[in-house]
Formats: C-alpha cells, sequence, structure tokens
C-alpha cells in the first residue's frame, strides 16, 4: 500500500467530541448570561430612566424627567469609571477587540472579573443611556465563560481558543437569533484558521445557543421584513450604495480614534471619561431622545419605513456624534446596533433616490453593507442580514453592496474599526488567511532521497576523517545498522565522553528511540518538530516501527514547498489554447 493512502484532508481530531461536548455547555452558559445581560438593561435602564425596580422592555425615550436627563449618562460614566478602575480595566470598550486580543496574545485566556464585570458594566452603561449594543459585551462575555470553562480542563491553546470563540459567539446568537451569521463571525473574524477543531465546536455552541434562545428570550427574526424582487438596474444602485456605506465605514473608524486621541489628550485621569462621554450623550439624548440606549425600534422602524426623513436626519446625526464620543471615552458598549442604526438611517434616506425598485429594501442594503465594510465580514453580514429580518429577496443586493463596502474598505483604511484598537497597543493583526504551502506538501516531495549516511560498525577515529573533517557538507549525520536507523550524529556526540578513538559509532546510542519524520507527514508537522527539538535535519524513514532510512529533509529543503505559492501569486501566464482541453499528463 502506498505511504500516499494514510494521508487526510484534515488533521487528526482524536479530541474533537470532547471539545465539542464542553462547547455545548459553554453555548448553554452563555445564552443564559446573554439573557442576564439583557435583563440587566432593562433593570438599569428602568431605574436610571423610571426609577423603579423592574425588568419590563422600556425605551429610555418615554422618560420624564426634561433636562435632568443629561445627568442621567453621567452617573452612569462615573459608576462604569470607578468599575473599571478598581475592578478591571478590561470592561473598557466594544468587547470584540479584546475578545481579538485574548486570543492572539494571551493564550485564550481571560479573568473571572471580567466574566462578572463586563456584562455589569455594560448593563448601566446601555441602562444609562449609552448608544451602544449589547452584541459586543456579550461577545466578550461569552468568550471569558468559555475561556474560563477551558482553563479548569487540561487543554492546549488552540483548544481554549475555539472555546473562547465558541462562548462569544452563542452568545451573539442569542442577543440576534442569528446562529449561522455567529459562525461566520467567528470564521472571518476570530478564529484564525478553518479547521475542524474549531469549527466544530463553534458550530455546536452556537446550535445550542440557537435551539435555548426561544426558552429565555424570544423566537423569530428580530426585525421581520418582506421586500419585493429588484430589476437589474439595482445592480447599479447596489454599487452606488456600497461605496457610500464603506465611505462611511471608513468617516466612523477614523473619527472615532481621533476622538479617542483627544480623551488620551485631557489632563484627567481616564476613570473620569466616561463620565465626559456620558455628559455627550445626555446633551443628544435631550435634543433627540430616541438616540438613547440600544435602538433596536428605532432599527424596526427604519426598516419598515415608519420614520419622516428630517426625523432621521436629526436622529443619525446625533446617534453618530454621541455614540463617537461616547466609544471613544473608554466605556464600555457595542458596535453593532449603532453601525445597524446609521447604516438603515442612509439608506432610509437615500432609497428613495436609487432606481431598480422597492424603496423600502434599502435600509436593509446599506444596514448590511455598512456592517459588512466596518467589520471586514461581508458573508457574515450578508447572512446576518437574513436572520434578522428572514427577508431572501434582499440577498442578492445586499450581497451586491457588502462586497463593494468590503472592498472600499480594504482599500482605503489599513485597519478596521476593531483592529486600529489592537494595534494601538502594539499588535499587529494579519487577516488574510490561505493554506499553509507546508500543509499541502508531503516530505517525500521536498526530502533527499539519497541520504548520506553512516554505518553503526565504522571507527569513531575513521568516521571523524570522513565526516567531520575540514570539508564537512552536515553538521549531522544519519547512523544506521543493516539499513536500520539507529540515531543521528553529530560533531557534539562523536566528541562526548563516551567516545574514544576506538569506538564504534553504534555504541554511542542507547536505546531510546531517535527522532524521524515519516515520508507522507506535511511538512509543517515535521517544521514544528525541528523547531521544537532545535534541530536541523530529520532521517526519514519508511515507517515507525522498522525504522527502515529512505531520506533525509532538512529546514533548508521545507522552504521548497514555497515554490509552488510564489508561482501561484508571482507568476503571470498567458494561458494558449484551449485551457479545458484535457489530455495526458
Amino acid at each position: 500500500m502506498s505511504n500516499y493512502d494514510a494521508r487526510r484532508d484534515f488533521d487528526g481530531q482524536s479530541r474533537l467530541l470532547l471539545i465539542s461536548a464542553i462547547a455545548a455547555v459553554v453555548g448553554a452558559l452563555s445564552t443564559v448570561t446573554a439573557d442576564l445581560l439583557l435583563h440587566a438593561i432593562r433593570l438599569f435602564t428602568n431605574l436610571f430612566f423610571f426609577q423603579t425596580l423592574s425588568t419590563a422592555a422600556s425605551s429610555p425615550a418615554n422618560h420624564t424627567l426634561g433636562a435632568w436627563v443629561i445627568v442621567v449618562p453621567v452617573l452612569g460614566g462615573l459608576v462604569i469609571g470607578l468599575i473599571a478602575r478598581f475592578g478591571s480595566e478590561q470592561i473598557r470598550g466594544h468587547g470584540i477587540p479584546e475578545a481579538l486580543e485574548a486570543i492572539l496574545f494571551k493564550s485564550s485566556t481571560m479573568s473571572p472579573r471580567v466574566a462578572v464585570l463586563k456584562p455589569l458594566a455594560s448593563g448601566i452603561a446601555i441602562g444609562s443611556g449609552g448608544p451602544f449594543g449589547a452584541e459586543g459585551p456579550i461577545i466578550m462575555t461569552g468568550g471569558a465563560v468559555g475561556s474560563l470553562i477551558a482553563q479548569h480542563f487540561h487543554l492546549s491553546g488552540a483548544e481554549r481558543k475555539a472555546l473562547l470563540v465558541a462562548g462569544a459567539v452563542a452568545g451573539m446568537t442569542a442577543v440576534f437569533g442569528t446562529p449561522i451569521a455567529a459562525v461566520l463571525l467567528a470564521l472571518e473574524l476570530m478564529l484564525f484558521e478553518l479547521r475542524p477543531r474549531s469549527l466544530a465546536p463553534v458550530a455546536v455552541a452556537c446550535a445550542v445557543a440557537g435551539f435555548l434562545r426561544p426558552l429565555l428570550i424570544e423566537s423569530g427574526p428580530l426585525f421581520p421584513l418582506h421586500s419585493a424582487p429588484l430589476a437589474p438596474l439595482a445592480l447599479l444602485s447596489c454599487a452606488v450604495a456600497g461605496v457610500l456605506c464603506g465611505a462611511l465605514a471608513w468617516l466612523l473608524s477614523t473619527s472615532l480614534y481621533r476622538v479617542e486621541d483627544l480623551f488620551h489628550k485631557l489632563p484627567l485621569h481616564w476613570m473620569w471619561w466616561p463620565a465626559l462621554g456620558g455628559l455627550a450623550v445626555g446633551i443628544g439624548g435631550y435634543i433627540q431622545p430616541r438616540a438613547l440606549g440600544v435602538g433596536y425600534d428605532v432599527i424596526a422602524d427604519l426598516l419598515n419605513g415608519h420614520l419622516a426623513a428630517s426625523a432621521i436626519a436629526a436622529l443619525l446625526l446625533v446617534k453618530a456624534v454621541i455614540w463617537l464620543i461616547a466609544l471613544g471615552s473608554g466605556t464600555s458598549g457595542g458596535v453593532l446596533a449603532p453601525l445597524l442604526m446609521l447604516g438603515a438611517g442612509l439608506g432610509a434616506l437615500l432609497g428613495p433616490y436609487l432606481p431598480g425598485g422597492d424603496p423600502a429594501v434599502w435600509p436593509l442594503v446599506f444596514m448590511a453593507a455598512t456592517l459588512g465594510g466596518m467589520m471586514r465580514a461581508p458573508v457574515m453580514a450578508v447572512v446576518f442580514a437574513f436572520e434578522l429580518t428572514q427577508d431572501a429577496n434582499a440577498l442578492l443586493p445586499v450581497l451586491a453592496a457588502a462586497t463593494v463596502a468590503y472592498g472600499f474598505t480594504v482599500i482605503t483604511m489599513h485597519r478596521s474599526i476593531l483592529t486600529e484598537k489592537i494595534a494601538r497597543r502594539g499588535h499587529h493583526i494579519y487577516r488574510e488567511y490561505g493554506i499553509d504551502p507546508m500543509e499541502r506538501h508531503s516530505v517525500a516531495e521536498v526530502m533527499s532521497r539519497t541520504p548520506q549516511s553512516i554505518d553503526a560498525g565504522a571507527r569513531l577515529a575513521d568516521v571523524m576523517l570522513s565526516h567531520f573533517g575540514a570539508e564537512q557538507r552536515h553538521r549531522a549525520f544519519p547512523v544506521t545498522r543493516d539499513g536500520t536507523l539507529i540515531g543521528m550524529l553529530d560533531r557534539a556526540g562523536a566528541s562526548g565522553e563516551r567516545a574514544t578513538q576506538a569506538t564504534l559509532v553504534g555504541d554511542l546510542f542507547g536505546v531510546n528511540p531517535a527522532i524521524v519524520a515519516l515520508a507522507d507527514e506535511t511538512c509543517r508537522s515535521v517544521a514544528t518538530r525541528l523547531a521544537v527539538h532545535e534541530l536541523e535535519r530529520l532521517p526519514v524513514v519508511s515507517d515507525a516501527q522498522s525504522l527502515r532510512l529512505i531520506g533525509i529533509v532538512s529546514r533548508s529543503d521545507l522552504i521548497k514547498s514555497a515554490f509552488s505559492l510564489h508561482a501561484e501569486e508571482q507568476q503571470r501566464t498567458t494561458l494558449r489554447g484551449n485551457p479545458f482541453k484535457t489530455g495526458s499528463h
């Protein structure tokens, strides 16, 4: 049987079932956590704006505080500043960058404090009128739940990452009822890989959250919508929408970090910044009460065309300003809901002027395109829009506009609103993924098949002259007895305490097995072995039992696997003749 018959499409996943089972528990706990966060938001909304202890749904826009409403977000900001100063600074921000930072630079570990204080701070921030969404905080809180559970088991860093992301996106599923979009968010933004070891646990957690959500929160789409199919002319309108939404994403992202820079120049400790951001929120809320809070009711009205153009323009202006100032102040809150509102509002304003079909579809198209451009996750944005509305007719225009917005931001922005914050902390995230050429090629394709070996019966003195003299070609050589590998010999080993001029080479080796490579292994697995053991060459054997030497592979050999990638990426050729014609090879 050929060695190639043992090669697999995916790496062997002996612990996949265990990690997926743990992910199911994480998904359930994240759903409960999301429900608690939503109850906390409603509790603090009623406490701050209506002075009642209740978790009933209510809108801060219906308050009767008059000008005193300006004070409410300031009080919320003061509390958040105290929690961040004396509890955990990690509660600051909108959640997703902090989760990415934990995944990439903190071995996917989060503290119990974050799991408790993040939803508390976010509930206070949003409940006191903060113009944020609940998704960012629950992504970080759910991630903390997954990380804490993972830390109680004997898991690898990759397995902890899978559970952290599983908890994060399960929380998003519970809040929005969008399990497939949540899985895509993990793939496009958080996992930094596409492997069964991470995809399966994440999908299991989202499925569990999706099934449990109706028991705790609600069922059905968050914003039910049904639009009419669009004419072919709408493709041009979708392109225009994509460019405008990409420009909006650029404007919001750059403005946010300019506001953040201004806060850093203030002669005040950062603990007081959320209160200053709250002052801006309070003033904006006094001018436009519907700009306060999460605003899911406002998004629904925008998607269904229930607001006049003048009201939309004023609302969007106030919402954008107070969101930028509040988020730039370092308070706790998410970005998805504000982006949805701003995108939908722009679509509602411009929809009547775009040719190609029903104006009612454009708020949804702009909403998804803004999200896709800002998050750099266009596929997630398309599916997210569908799961929020169940509007199948909007899938095609949403896909077109989100793709254009994504392309616009890729070309015009070095980093997204999420990765910019991490870059400012000294870490760069490269988000292009591809199959590692070392994963695509096996050792058999790059190894030397005529290795220069040493016979175990040779005298060490002779070997020192023939292999380790002035013309030494390699740092180490395989040693064989009747074709069977017994070890690798280098100059240090040949000069050890047991070595004498009369010593036979084979006598230098004990019973410990040699470190070897197999012909059907990937170059990546062998490169890892070389790095772990600080070696430059490995003998290649036919199988682990016989240890029959068939080749040698070095670090320089492994680089050969990159040749195909260079050809694919850099070499530009013109195919002549019929490229679809088949023939002999």
